[in-house]
């Protein structure tokens, strides 16, 4: 979960872990593999059969037919409502992957990546290994589905390469907070949602999380699983603990990585993510200036103040990218933080502070389209953009009154001064939305629940620990396990411990002991 320091649209977008994984690989890989073979009906599922009333009977006992699709990997597409209270009204499509068990099969680990908006489909077919190890890549049917609104499913379409690149990227007029810059990035605002309604239509106002745990549990079913086993990074622990909140007599063994607390406002989750980041940041320039090919001198504080002063450079005069866009303050803050999520991408940051400082854009646009999966052609790989906006202006309230949003942007700049100020404003975008917000924010105890393992990592920029300590708590069979460490999320990605623990739990329903820190 990350903030989206373009536009300023919902301010905290949970980002998949995936997004560090390509931070690194996109500055080192070029080209593409075209992964499409030609099908072949390998085997249908088995669905439970689950009692449910007859309106859903359709949908919770369809068959899914998998087929050969991608290194060994097999493909679905399932049906559900489009509007669960009204089963009748019309239905969406739900684009799945799966990795059949290598060893025994003890049943489906369905994952979710993050997002809201990233593909759990290309998690699986383009990651499987970064998704889970070898241990439960033996004993489960690794699963991966792209949410309702998302990637191959049924999904958000609102502006075409070169529109969106204007949407993220521009540079809007006027100084920051004005009313001038607020009434510009207002007209913004609607322009996107009236798009956004136009090429998506009646799914729109449907793609909420509530609707997407609705599904997941149909998902459950149709596999052929009597509980859910589910492992969440990121958003995925909200997907998660809004399933175990729904169904907590279906929860099987749920571990939800880099939690979000469901009981969190907006403006509190901006502010916790702002301390997140500027948290990291520090965090990388300690460890920068101890290396003698540092872009910094100084102390970490002196550092930090150069960082604040590139911000205020480039807002007030932007540099100009050999493709004509300009790097302006808030695409220089993505760049920033996309390494952020793993320190082992530490070092792209020395490379973007020295280009910067010398002038260029060339490096902070390749992070920037990185997070954005802008390829180099101009061309947008997904629709994780328009998806994490539609799917966040429905989960959360807002509220853009100049003068509340002002109080708050003081009160950001004050907890993180680097970034802070680079995170306000967020409420515009999805208060000018075409649908109102259908969340509701608060605790979920999922009463009766099986025990959810929660996974925390202590200094987490996106998903800052003390969420992963709050739902531990909100939960009443939740079970926390810190990993102390740097980045985003912790399972596959940290040490043996954190993995042997996830491991043990899921396979064999193992807890860790009470407090475990890795």
């Amino acid at each position: 979960m990350i903030t989206r320091p373009g536009r300023p649209v919902h301010r905290h977008a949970a980002r998949t872990v995936v997004v560090a994984l390509a931070a690194v690989v996109a500055l080192t890989l070029t080209g593409c593999v075209t992964w499409f073979l030609p099908q072949k009906t390998v085997t249908t599922s088995t669905p439970t059969r689950d009692d449910v009333p007859a309106a859903l009977q359709p949908y919770y006992g369809q068959v899914l037919t998998w087929t050969d699709c991608s290194d060994g990997k097999q493909c679905a597409t399932a049906r559900a409502p489009l509007d669960w209270n009204d089963p009748g009204a019309g239905e969406i499509k739900l684009a799945l992957i799966r990795q059949p068990a290598t060893g025994t099969k003890q049943g489906s680990l369905l994952t979710n990546p993050g997002g809201p908006g990233a593909s759990g489909f290309d998690f699986v077919k383009d990651s499987v290994d970064f998704v889970a190890d070898k241990t439960l890549q033996k004993h489960f049917d690794i699963v991966g589905f792209d949410p309702r609104g998302v990637g191959r499913s049924t999904a958000v379409k609102c502006y075409d390469a070169e529109k969106m690149d204007q949407y993220l990227y521009g540079i809007t007029p006027g100084q920051r907070g004005s009313d001038q810059w607020i009434a510009e990035n207002t007209t913004i605002a609607k322009d996107f949602g009236q798009a956004c309604q136009k090429n998506t239509g009646a799914p729109l106002p449907k793609l909420d999380t509530v609707s997407a745990a609705r599904d997941l549990d149909l998902l459950r079913a149709t596999l052929g699983d009597k509980k859910l086993n589910y492992l969440g990074y990121s958003y995925g622990t909200y997907l998660g603990t809004v399933y175990a909140g729904l169904y907590p007599g279906k929860t099987g063994r749920l571990v939800l990585d880099g939690a979000l607390d469901p009981a969190a406002s907006n403006f509190e989750v901006t502010e916790v993510q702002a301390k997140g980041f500027e948290s990291a940041l520090r965090a990388y320039l300690t460890d920068c200036l101890t290396r003698k090919d540092c872009p910094f001198s100084g102390t970490v504080d002196d550092a930090m103040g150069t960082v604040g002063q590139l911000l205020s450079a480039v807002e007030k005069s932007p540099i100009r990218n050999s493709d004509g866009r300009e790097l302006g303050a808030n695409t220089l803050v993505t760049a920033i933080i996309t390494p952020l999520y793993d320190a082992t991408a530490w070092s792209y940051l020395d490379k973007l502070f020295e280009t910067v400082m010398k002038g260029s854009a060339a490096v902070a646009f390749t992070l920037a389209d990185t997070y954005n999966n802008r390829s180099s052609d101009g061309t947008y790989s997904d629709n994780s953009t328009e998806a994490f906006v539609a799917i966040n202006c429905l989960d959360y309230t807002y509220d853009a009154d100049p003068a509340l949003m002002r109080q708050q942007a003081a009160e950001l700049a004050k907890a993180a001064p680097v970034i802070g100020p680079y995170m306000a404003y967020g409420d515009i975008g999805c208060a000018n939305w075409p649908y109102k917000a259908t969340g509701q924010r608060g605790p979920i105890s999922a009463d009766g629940s099986a025990p959810i393992l929660v996974v925390g990592t202590t200094n987490d920029p996106a998903t800052p620990y003390v969420w992963a300590k709050n739902l531990a708590s909100e939960l009443q069979n939740g079970h926390l396990l810190t990993y102390k460490g740097e980045g985003h999320t912790a399972y596959n990605k940290s040490n043996s411990c954190v993995n042997d623990t996830v491991d043990a739990y899921l396979v064999e329903g193992t807890l860790p002991s009470q407090g475990k820190t890795c």
